[in-house]
C-alpha cells in the first residue's frame, strides 16, 4: 500500500520528496535512548523527484542531480513536512536545499 501512496505524488519543478532516516532507539552498548533525547537525523532517502527547474537564461528544464533511491544529507531545518495516507512523514525540499548525495 505504501508504494501506491508514493506513486500518487509527483513533486513539481525542482522539488524532491525525502523520507528522513529514523534516529537510533538504542546505542551500540544497548542503552535505550529516550524519545526526547533522540537527535534529528540529517540524512534520508529520496522517494520522488520533480522534472527539474527552468534555466533563467534559456527557459529549458535543468534535470535534477538526484534520483529516487539516492541517499542524501539534509539541512537540520527547512523543507515542508507532508504526512501521507500510510501514516509516514515525508519532507519536500528544493534541490538547492539538499546538502550532498552519498553512497
Amino acid at each position: 500500500m505504501a508504494a501506491n501512496v508514493i506513486k500518487k505524488i509527483m513533486p513539481m519543478l525542482d522539488r524532491i520528496l525525502v523520507q528522513r532516516a529514523e534516529p537510533m532507539a538504542t546505542t551500540e552498548g544497548g542503552i535505550v535512548v529516550p524519545e526526547d533525547s533522540r537527535t534529528k537525523m540529517m540524512q534520508g532517502t529520496v522517494i520522488a523527484v520533480g522534472p527539474g527547474a527552468r534555466s533563467h537564461q534559456s527557459d529549458v528544464h535543468v534535470p535534477p542531480l538526484v534520483k529516487a533511491g539516492d541517499r542524501v544529507l539534509l539541512p537540520e531545518y527547512g523543507g515542508t513536512r507532508v504526512k501521507m495516507e500510510d501514516d509516514k512523514e515525508y519532507i519536500l525540499f528544493r534541490e538547492s536545499d539538499i546538502l550532498a548525495k552519498y553512497e
